[in-house]
């Protein structure tokens, strides 16, 4: 089955939340999307001055100003202003942008490799950030329980481990379940982020003079290596933006853009000006700023919504690399896996169980292996802000592609494109501290799906060379040998040029074949749904052959029989009492002689291959239904 093929612009529109449900779809996005983010106010300013080595005053006005200037120009402007534009008809995320910038470039061309190339790293990183994320959160959030309750520090890792295994187990309940769940808390925590900021900001009106970008240019200019150190503490205040992206398709662009902007745009500001507000009277409380604002009896409250809310940061990673692994599923960048819907009226919400179990594997051995979040902390960044520097890149690309002038696209991504590699370089600082975990974990992730790919076309060129074309084998048939017997047979095949595989072996055993043969690929193209009408293509090729080309988007659940339904509206119709499926299922196994694609990743497609989701479950088609006939193919 074909893993994208031609580009076009007809597709369903995405799905759109009724009236009733955008206040719910808002409140789930709190908890599912926006926990990352709102949870960098434990440590963000704290580690910010700290990095720097300096509470003047003019210190602590140019930290915030530059935390609150990145959120103004790297979150609001650059993503839900500009980036969320670039949505696949609807779904966001870098695999999304990949496929929308791949549709304006010629498939032969070494641009076309290059925009695909830097995707899958994009996409690769995401998961990196995915493992991260949720152990630094819990970690934290366990961690801090140790302010109230010093007796705890023994059972830190338990705890977390915990803590992890019980956030993982919900996850099949869906994003639209657990950020209903989460949504109400998450409420809660930015409506107590406000009034704390508030409260400091009226003890210390003057921190407002942070608003002036003067005074975050100013640490640069007085001491460049000192503040460049600080950038790298300073992006932690936006980490989880890229998460806002990726999960675009979960709860759709206005939901999410109501959230941020009315709720923890201003949340987050205003509780940031409160601990510089802090700071200015009382340096000394640098060592908790953000528990430190709290008045005294709701110290505890506080320690334990903050512990529910670093926990709820995870679930944004989580369900963006659900989402980003389905789009990786059907454009061919990973094999076949199971992938289960959360959500009737949300196609969105999915949950991949295979996913989810790697991740908390991971998740645990990076717990186990780095014990605390300060460790954790100087792997933190690298990943996220690599990833955006490619988001920039490919959005540049498609927009240009869209009539954006050079005169405006030039220095608006260029602005962007600065601010990401500023970022970048300066959390590169902590590379050899912790930051190559999540550069090798995506060279990891990078070298799965690019041997994925490659590999698929590989064999498809093999299967190609062997095949005996399908014009010239009906061709060639007598109608009286074989014996046609009743019935019709339906043959998976991955192009309808060439005889399947599966029918010669048919032909073979059986020395007969079906009075009535269709020839069916599934195709997935790079949008994310395909309209009913595209959906089907249906030709008569003589003697009893028929081909039926079925289109799907990479958001789109393939479902044969409800295909084979649907080519009565072009009075097609298929008995399915009288239809079998013949399957082939391939054996690979590498070649003794030659190794073109390297011996390793010979191997690693063909481990690949074996964990592949089943044909028949992934297609839908009832297994009474289905012959499977095997054979074995050199690599």
């Amino acid at each position: 089955m074909s893993d994208g093929s031609a580009l076009q612009n007809a597709a369903l529109p995405a799905t759109t939340p009724a009236p009733a449900s955008a206040q719910n779809l808002t409140l789930a996005a709190l908890g599912v999307v926006y926990g990352d983010i709102g949870t960098s106010p434990l440590y963000a300013v704290r580690q910010s001055l700290i990095n720097f080595g300096d509470l003047s005053e003019r210190a602590i006005l140019g930290a915030l100003s530059l935390i609150v200037w990145s959120l103004v120009l790297v979150v609001t402007v650059k993503y839900v202003v500009v980036i969320m534009r670039a949505d696949n008809r609807g779904e966001g995320g870098l695999l999304s942008l990949t496929a929308l910038v791949l549709r304006t470039t010629h498939r032969g061309q070494k641009r076309y490799l290059w925009i695909m190339g830097a995707g899958l790293v994009g996409a690769a990183l995401f998961f990196g950030d995915s493992v991260i994320t949720p152990a630094i959160s819990v970690l934290s959030a366990v961690e801090g329980l140790k302010i109230a309750t010093p007796l705890f520090e023994p059972y830190v890792i338990p705890i977390a481990l915990a803590l992890l295994v019980g956030l993982f187990l919900v996850q099949y309940r869906g994003t639209a379940v657990v950020g209903g769940l989460f949504g109400p808390v998450m409420l809660v925590w930015f409506t107590v982020l406000a009034a704390l900021g508030i409260w400091g900001i009226v003890q210390q009106p003057r921190i407002l003079l942070a608003l002036n970008p003067l005074y975050g240019l100013a640490i640069f200019v007085e001491t460049p290596w000192r503040g460049f150190i600080m950038l790298g503490a300073v992006f932690l205040a936006v980490t989880g933006t890229e998460a806002l992206y990726a999960d675009m398709g979960h709860f759709g662009r206005t939901a999410m853009r109501r959230a941020w902007l009315a709720l923890v745009f201003p949340a987050l500001v205003l509780n940031y000006f409160g601990q510089g507000a802090l700071l200015l009277g009382n340096p000394a409380a640098i060592e908790s700023p953000f528990y430190l604002l709290a008045p005294q009896w709701g110290l505890y409250p506080l320690v334990a919504l903050a512990s529910f809310a670093t926990i709820i940061a995870s679930q944004a990673v989580i369900s963006g690399a659900f989402s980003i692994s389905r789009q990786a599923i059907q454009l061919g960048y990973l094999p076949r896996l199971e992938v289960r819907h959360t959500s009737e009226t949300q196609i969105g919400q999915v949950y991949v169980p295979r996913i989810n179990w790697v991740l908390l594997v991971a998740v645990i051995l990076l717990v186990v292996t780095f014990q605390s979040s300060d460790n954790l902390g100087a792997a933190y960044g690298i990943a996220v802000s690599a990833e955006m520097a490619i988001t920039t890149g490919l959005a540049f690309l498609y927009m240009r592609s869209q009539g954006w002038s050079l005169a405006i696209a030039v220095p608006v991504f260029g602005l962007f494109l600065l601010l990401d590699l500023a970022f970048l370089s300066a959390n590169m600082l902590k590379f050899l501290q912790g930051g190559w975990f999540p550069i090798v974990l995506a060279m990891l992730v990078v070298a799965l799906m690019a041997t994925w790919w490659r590999g698929r076309r590989m064999l498809a060129e093999l299967r190609a060379r062997d095949a005996l074309p399908l014009t010239q084998f009906i061709e060639t048939l007598n109608p009286e040998r074989p014996v046609r017997v009743p019935g019709t047979a339906i043959f998976m095949t991955r192009d309808l040029v060439h005889v399947p595989v599966a029918l010669l072996h048919a032909l073979k055993h059986y020395k007969a074949l079906h009075q009535r043969v269709i020839m069916m690929q599934v195709d997935t193209e790079d949008v994310p749904h395909v309209s009913d009408e595209r959906r089907l293509e249906i030709a008569e090729i003589g003697k009893g052959f028929y081909t039926i080309r079925v289109r799907y988007g990479f958001l789109d659940e393939p479902n044969v029989m409800r295909a084979l339904a649907q080519c009565r509206a072009q009075h097609f119709h298929v008995n399915l009492m009288e239809t079998s499926f013949i399957i082939g299922r391939e054996r690979l196994r590498a070649s003794p002689r030659r190794h073109p694609f390297g011996h390793w990743r010979d191997k690693l497609f063909i481990l690949l291959s074996n964990i592949a989701l089943d044909a028949t479950e992934f297609f839908r088609i009832p297994p009474n239904r289905v012959v499977e006939l095997g054979g074995q193919i050199e690599i």
